[in-house]
């Protein structure tokens, strides 16, 4: 990459670390209870609780920082926090003292009577300027069975007033793990309910690797192309092939914060067009075409990106909430991913076939896919099909044996169990997702010279 271009996109190679007028963020706000996307700009705002503190103190700051809700002379703001012996002090004694607690909660009584400090005296205490720690250390001060408590349970009411009157923000830089957990964890029907450990081994059955021409069916809003994109580190094109006329979406691409070198290497064209000359593969079947055709037409909402993406208000299939801020100009410069192909490109695929072949539509039958798909892919190159169930990649692994144009083939079920890890309380969480799908894989083979 050339030094102008360094310069005129910072989300390149430059400063990937620091974030930037016009990036895409993920901010994860007390610990997970609200997680929301939210494009940097000095007009941005987003609201914690009752108050919209501007995004402007973040830009220039380092992704893992993390930030306090505070009140201000004129408005709330987001403050840099500070990580110092407090904070760290009170888990750590809390731990240590849970071994050797005897104390239990059975006689206390919740009656809404323990607290002395009113709602009027902790206004009161915001009109003076006190800190949400300060108010926090005020209602413990003022609690007649704190002292009563066990120490985990000290500690549960602590947090729990943290996150009512000192909120906390992480800055979260936004890849491929850290959306799919983001979308999985709030809204997985968006991504065809595609858990983080699915996604993890289906580029790993896919090989896909820096300079490879992946051929990728995306109806997920683009969580696997922006993998593969991610993953390819800007070497090789992705190709995301459509039936109809108007290009599949894939407006969570733009999260990714890709440079522009990147951004051109995710290509698209139509399966009419990606037909070798030879004719050896038939048009695509008129009920794939119908399908992509329907799925276009309820896709045509999202097709305009906004600036904040709150995961908890959504109402489009983008995850896009009406409260934003119009983009900075120089975010308005950068290449759009997702160009067309150009045609010296579609005749080497033509003429070379893909490296692999990754289909993630779970709305469509796999079948009529594949068929269609799995033709345009180089000799003994793999593929993998993503279905949320498991009875449609029955159906296609046995149409592609019948056929010969496959071997190789497994169906593999991805499982994962999430732990909770604290002294004495080690457990698996009580929550957790029964399945993150199905994948089929295997590898194309040559079906026109039979003995």
């Amino acid at each position: 990459m050339s030094p102008n271009n360094s310069e005129e996109n910072l989300s390149g190679s430059q400063n990937r670390r620091i974030t930037w007028d016009g990036c895409s963020v993920l901010l994860d706000i007390n610990d997970g209870d609200r997680v929301l996307f939210a494009r940097l700009t000095a007009g941005s705002k987003i609201k914690i609780g009752d108050k919209n503190c501007s995004l402007q103190p973040l830009i220039g700051c380092p992704f893992g920082s993390s930030f306090q809700v505070e009140v201000g002379a004129e408005e709330p703001f987001l403050a840099p926090l500070i990580p110092n012996a407090e904070g760290n002090g009170l888990g750590e004694k809390a731990d240590d003292q849970t071994m050797e607690e005897c104390r239990d909660n059975r006689a206390l009584v919740d009656n809404n009577t323990a607290q002395s400090l009113t709602g009027e005296d902790i206004d009161g205490m915001r009109k003076k300027g006190a800190t949400g720690d300060e108010i926090v250390q005020a209602l413990i001060a003022n609690s007649a069975t704190f002292e009563k408590k066990t120490a985990f349970s000290q500690e549960k009411y602590r947090i729990k007033k943290q996150k009512k009157y000192a909120p906390r923000v992480l800055l979260r830089r936004p890849f491929a793990r850290s959306i799919c957990e983001a979308y999985f964890k709030k809204h997985a029907e968006k991504i065809g309910f595609l858990r983080v450990d699915t996604l993890s081994l289906l580029l790993s059955l896919a090989n896909v690797t820096a300079h490879s021409n992946v051929l990728v069916f995306d109806m997920l809003e683009g969580i696997v192309t922006g993998s593969v994109a991610e993953r390819m580190g800007g070497m090789g094109y992705v190709c995301n092939p459509h039936c109809g006329t108007t290009p599949l979406p894939i407006s969570i691409v733009r999260m990714f914060n890709f440079s522009d070198d990147t951004c051109k290497r995710i290509l698209h064209a139509s399966l009419t067009e990606l037909q070798p000359s030879n004719g050896e593969i038939s048009i695509p079947s008129d009920q794939l075409v119908d399908e992509c055709n329907i799925k276009e037409n309820k896709d045509t909402l999202s097709s305009s990106a906004k600036d904040l993406v709150n995961m908890e208000e959504i109402s489009t299939t983008n995850m896009d909430t009406d409260n934003n801020v119009a983009a900075s100009p120089k975010c308005a410069k950068t290449v759009k991913a997702g160009e067309k192909a150009p045609p010296e490109t579609i005749k080497h695929w033509k003429e070379h076939g893909f490296s692999s072949l990754i289909i993630a539509a779970p709305n469509l039958d796999a079948w009529d896919i594949a068929k269609d798909l799995v033709p345009l892919l180089s000799y003994s190159a793999p593929f993998v099909i993503y279905h949320q169930y498991l009875q449609p990649l029955a159906t296609c692994m046995n149409n592609l044996q019948s056929n010969k144009m496959a071997i190789n083939l497994h169906v593999s079920e991805p499982w994962l169990r999430e732990y909770q890890v604290l002294p004495s309380r080690t457990h698996p969480h009580m929550q957790m997702s029964s399945s993150g799908g199905y994948l089929l894989s295997g590898t194309r083979i040559s079906s026109s010279h039979q003995n």
